[in-house]
């Protein structure tokens, strides 16, 4: 029998009908409304298109929403004036740096991103905010592996006492990823380029999330009967396709959950982005106000 298609509008929907009312209340009560500033450097294609998406989600949820681009040909020391500009500015609670940098800038980017003040870290990027993710003090969380957590909860996927099993250790999804899962109390296995016959691995996973940025690398003699697959990759082929790094055709027939690509994960990154912001606008308020 076919798995159970995880499609992503249907959570992000639901998560962005909660930021809704947050933000809402929030204007009502507090008068405050919730501002996101995206920088974005350089004319990179995709990030135009991710940052356009970003600002048009915003605006429907009544978040402030503020785009500043800067020329590829911008020093680091103008980039991090900018963003210490931002961590003052009142109206702007949340403060995403787009990536990739262009490629002079990319042996900056802990250094730019840790210049972020941590209370308006969106992407959850900040060492104080790995730190506290860490030791289970969730403050700002990544927005993919919490976009991951949010389509189990939400689809109802029993996650304590379960084996998960990561494959990629990226500081962006794996890491966060099994930091989230232990705080739900799975069993969690991360796996990698260096781990020893993978396919035995992934195969006991109750749970397999798989972020690794090489397309259709999992197959269904990968994937335990029943399992739930969730994939975060998303690569191009040469016909322009876009697909995940799961088989999805091979994997659908054996697992008992899935989540497509494209339609899966990524819708649910920009909706937890527009919940820490409001997150973010909430903290702020009450710093302020302690």
């Amino acid at each position: 029998m076919a798995a159970r298609l995880l499609e992503g509008k249907f959570f992000a929907a639901e998560i962005k009908k909660s930021v809704y009312i947050e933000v809402e209340n929030f204007k009502k009560n507090q008068g405050i409304t919730p501002g996101l500033a995206v920088i974005i450097v350089g004319e990179n294609a995709a990030s135009k298109v991710y940052v356009a998406n970003k600002h048009k989600a915003c605006e429907e949820l009544g978040i402030y929403s503020e785009v500043i681009r800067m020329a590829e040909t911008i020093s680091k020391q103008e980039l991090l004036e900018q963003i210490a500009s931002l961590n003052k500015n009142t109206a702007i609670h949340g403060i995403l740096l787009q990536l990739p940098l262009p490629e002079a800038l990319r042996n900056d980017e802990a250094e730019l991103l840790k210049a972020i003040h941590p209370d308006k870290d969106v992407d959850g990027f900040h060492p104080v905010n790995v730190g506290k993710l860490a030791t289970g003090q969730e403050h700002l969380v990544p927005c993919t592996p919490a976009g991951c957590i949010k389509i189990l909860e939400l689809a109802n996927i029993e996650i304590a006492g379960k084996h998960a099993v990561i494959i990629g250790r990226s500081n962006i999804v794996g890491k966060p990823m099994a930091n989230l899962l232990l705080a739900r109390h799975a069993t969690v296995t991360i796996c990698h380029s260096r781990t020893v016959d993978l396919p035995s691995i992934t195969s006991q996973a109750d749970i397999l999330i798989v972020a690794i940025g090489k397309a259709h690398f999992v197959t269904k003699d990968m994937v335990k009967p029943g399992a739930v697959v969730i994939d975060v990759g998303i690569n191009r082929l040469a016909d322009k396709k876009l697909v995940g790094d799961v088989n999805f055709e091979e994997v659908k027939e054996v697992a008992g959950a899935i989540t497509p690509v494209p339609g899966g994960v990524g819708l649910l990154t920009i909706a937890m982005l527009l919940s820490n912001t409001v997150k973010a606008a909430v903290l702020q308020h009450n710093t302020k106000n302690s």
